[in-house]
């Protein structure tokens, strides 16, 4: 049931987005008076779930959920009807029209696409507002990954600012640490200020060692309820204690319980406490056959405030348009990533984007991640690749810089040669997802 509620967001968004993005394209070409033959959700080869004509156009959903086309007359896409190439030319086709016409033809789907996301943060900031972890509001630190704390970070630590500059969100710290060979981290620590200069191209680092996340907020384990007949509940563990080390091993947080139990099924170890009257204690604890000692622990919600805003409807569409820039910003950043042997290896195809989404059909989610794919396939489509809207965008500028249109054959082929990289692309990712899915 998890995997269809994924599955079916994966298909709702991806569909939206592929509408919106061929939309584009079609306004300006009917803007231009030039005619769209088709206008399909998915590829359609051989025959169609749906189909209907108006006008000119033919409308249809296929059979290949894998995006969708318009197919604009006297124009070499990924149709390659070449056989109409070589009919004389139509003032209706797209050949026919001036190069800057078919330039913003080439660019309606990217221009829709960067649009579109602004839009929705406006829309889901006025509808629920935003919720935020303010920087204060970590009373006992950060706990880091390994790789944060080679890079000179200490659990406990307190992020302040980024280069001298206070921040108030934890998600302003990111992508300093991870893209700017510049970046100084301020911290608190013991009541200290100290400056954490971040290594040359940390990004590798977090990729090679597949870290998530760099941090988090540090909670100490307080025993809120104990199941009976559990190691914990014979041993006289109480509501409010908090354990402070296993075996003589030091820990703060779950996650530090959890390592220490990890490989001690059906063995009884000493735990050491802080009760809830302030005195330490030691006490011999039994763990059952799945590592575990009967309790829960005090939720998060009791030691940290995490802090809502509003918004207008007005008020709301400059903080959406920030988000989108933001997000667009952030993503270009991480672009050359991807031509990182690190990277690399992190490259997905619908697995990896069916992980954006959760379990459970939550709208905000849903639509923050439409967003974010929204960015994703505008800057994407943007690359100078034959087969891509930005491909073609390469051969219009040359026309415009120059006066020289290139030649069907030279369209042509580099149509295929592109057709044929994106597929490898996309057999690479989608066997990528497969690999880690079977393997890890």
């Amino acid at each position: 049931m998890d995997i269809l509620v994924i599955v079916l967001q994966v298909l709702l968004s991806l569909s939206i987005l592929v509408i919106t993005h061929e939309g584009g394209h079609f306004f300006f070409a009917k803007l231009f008076r030039t005619r769209v033959e088709k206008f399909y959700l998915f590829f359609d080869p051989w025959f169609s779930l749906f189909k209907f004509k108006k006008g000119e156009t033919e409308y249809g959903i296929g059979w290949i959920p894998l995006g969708g086309y318009v197919k604009i007359a006297g124009m070499i896409d990924e149709s390659m009807d070449t056989e109409q190439m070589k009919q004389p030319e139509q003032p209706w086709e797209f050949r026919a029209k001036p190069a800057w016409q078919r330039l913003f033809i080439m660019l309606g789907g990217i221009i829709v696409n960067l649009i579109s996301a602004p839009i929705i943060f406006w829309m889901t900031l006025y509808t629920w507002g935003e919720t935020y972890l303010p920087i204060n509001q970590a009373p006992f630190g950060l706990q880091f990954d390994q790789t944060m704390i080679d890079a000179g970070f200490r659990d406990g630590d307190l992020i302040v600012g980024v280069n001298g500059d206070s921040i108030e969100t934890y998600k302003e710290v990111a992508n300093p640490i991870l893209f700017s060979d510049t970046c100084i981290i301020n911290i608190v620590r013991d009541g200290e200020n100290i400056n954490i200069q971040m290594p040359h191209e940390f990004y590798r680092q977090v990729l090679a060692n597949n870290v998530s996340p760099l941090f988090s907020v540090r909670i100490p384990v307080v025993i809120d309820s104990i199941a009976p007949n559990e190691g914990a509940a014979l041993a006289g563990l109480n509501k409010g204690d908090r354990i402070t080390a296993v075996d003589g091993n030091s820990i703060f947080t779950l996650t530090d319980l959890v390592a220490q139990l990890d490989g001690k099924a059906d063995t009884t170890i000493n735990f050491t406490v802080l009760r809830a009257n302030g005195e330490p204690d030691t006490l011999a604890i039994g763990i059952n056959s799945d590592g575990k000692i009967g309790i829960s622990t005090l939720s998060p919600k009791n030691w940290i405030k995490l802090k809502h805003k509003d918004y207008g409807f007005f008020a709301a569409l400059p903080a959406g348009i920030s988000k989108g820039y933001d997000l667009l910003c952030n993503y270009i950043k991480q672009l050359p990533m991807l031509f990182t042997k690190e990277g690399a290896t992190k490259v997905g195809g619908f697995g990896t984007i069916g992980k954006l989404f959760p379990t459970i059909w939550d709208w905000e989610s849903f639509w923050f991640n439409t967003a974010f794919l929204a960015i994703m396939l505008a800057v994407m489509n943007a690359l100078p690749i034959p087969a891509l809207d930005g491909g073609h965008v390469l051969f219009l500028l040359f026309e415009i810089i120059t006066g020289r249109k290139a030649s069907d054959k030279v369209l042509e082929t580099a149509q295929t040669i592109g057709m044929i990289l994106l597929l490898a692309l996309m057999l690479y990712a989608n066997g990528a997802d497969i690999f880690r899915a079977i393997f890890d």
